[in-house]
């Protein structure tokens, strides 16, 4: 069996776990569910809320910017290391208790995080909350959703990571308000307490052990499991691997990067209120891109609709780049949030299709964690070509440029020349 031979034994194991799956009765969409509610404050408090922290911390201590942000480039990293091993703890200890570590990790992190009062207890602080970001994040959530789909897994996937956007929506307003109320400790102690009484009876009453069928997926019968390490080795040196890795990495090193700085960018143009309103547009079109593709994603060419949306993200960037009609810059954020949720979901789903079932876990986290190195770096690297340039055309331009080598970059599979040990 190979790498990239997953079809047979696939269809084998979930031939009955696909009719299931159609029922709305089916147990997965409770695990759907919760990892929507999961999502919610992991990124609500760990990815989105690092905005918030950056400017309270500096507003606190005057400390500088850039030591401050630093500190979140060291949580990206950080939690890139530990995501790449969620696989495993998931099949060590099941995916409730991994769950259950990550929001006693991030509510932890919360607090420590309120109560900073030197820069080193930052980083401390921070290191925590990669713990608490890698056992709520992308990568859990793909693991776990992948013990209870097969067929419907697009759909899943694309309906839980919703989750994340409300936490941006939602979670950073009321952590705002909240700190207006409370104070800055208080608001991340309130966040702190809410996420444990709101998520750990969820995650005890409905999560729980997954479909016989993916148990055995995992580890077959008659066989030594395949070690997380050998999946990893073999998948460095596959072309269809590294063609998805390194095109969905380009992107979201430019889209991260791009995002980030589109307020400072669009501010001078329309104004910070209307700059506001085109962030809002592009991050509700992220919601809406990927409930309509949820309905589709499973039966598209997924290479191709990843190609695509690079595609369309350029061409939004090049109107964004040379336009000064209100409408049309609006317009463009619109086009270019509409992949922005998707971009997230693709991976997975390519991964699924073309690798063997029981690797899926360790390479989706391997992915997931080589992304999150790369686009860690995204913001910085816009800011320092935008310092050197005077002007955000290069760094955007050069975001155009990731994103159709990358187009280009995920139509090549190649054939996989490394066998999985029998």
């Amino acid at each position: 069996m190979t790498l990239s031979q997953p079809t047979r034994q696939t269809s084998e194991v979930s031939g009955h776990a696909t009719v299931a799956e159609t029922s709305i009765r089916y147990e997965g969409w409770r695990i759907v569910a919760v990892c929507f509610w999961v999502a919610i404050f992991g990124w609500g408090l760990g990815f989105y809320g690092q905005t918030v922290y950056v400017a309270e911390l500096h507003g606190l201590y005057g400390w500088p910017t850039s030591l401050i942000s630093s500190g979140t480039t060291f949580f990206y990293l950080f939690g890139a290391l530990l995501v790449v091993f969620v696989s495993e703890a998931i099949r060590n200890i099941g995916p409730r208790n991994c769950l259950l570590a990550g929001i006693l990790a991030m509510a932890t992190a919360a607090i420590l995080i309120g109560r900073v009062r030197e820069p080193w207890q930052l980083y401390a602080a921070d290191a925590v909350l990669a713990f608490g970001w890698a056992g709520t994040s992308l990568g859990v959530i793909t693991n776990t959703l992948g013990l209870w789909f097969d067929k419907k897994r697009g759909m899943a996937i694309s309906l839980a990571l919703n989750g994340a956007s409300f936490g941006g929506i939602v979670g950073v307003p009321l952590l705002v308000v909240a700190i207006g109320r409370f104070g800055f400790s208080g608001a991340m102690m309130s966040a702190a307490v809410a996420m444990l009484a709101l998520t750990i009876p969820v995650i005890l009453i409905f999560v729980g052990r997954p479909p016989a069928a993916r148990r055995v997926e995992m580890t077959p019968a008659g066989h030594e499991a395949v070690s997380a390490a050998r999946i990893r080795t073999l998948a460095l040196r596959d072309t269809a691997f590294l063609t998805v890795t390194i095109a969905f990495a380009l992107v979201l090193c430019a889209q991260v990067g791009f995002v980030v700085h589109l307020i400072t960018f669009l501010d001078p143009l329309i104004g910070r209120e209307h700059a506001a309103i085109g962030v809002a547009v592009l991050t509700t079109m992220a919601v809406v891109g990927r409930v309509l593709f949820s309905t589709v994603i499973d039966r598209l060419n997924q290479r191709l609709a990843s190609a695509m949306s690079f595609a369309s993200q350029a061409v939004a960037l090049a109107i964004i780049l040379n336009s000064r009609s209100e409408g049309l810059l609006i317009a463009a954020c619109a086009l270019f949030g509409f992949s922005v949720g998707n971009l997230i979901t693709l991976p997975s789903l390519i991964v699924q299709r073309e690798f063997d079932p029981r690797s899926f876990g360790v390479l989706v986290s391997l992915v997931t964690a080589i992304n999150q190195v790369t686009y860690a770096f995204g913001p910085g690297v816009v800011g320092l070509l935008r310092d050197a340039s005077g002007s955000y055309s290069l760094p955007f331009y050069g975001c155009v440029g990731l994103e159709l080598t990358a187009a280009v970059l995920i139509m090549i599979r190649g054939r996989s020349r490394h066998a999985l040990p029998q």
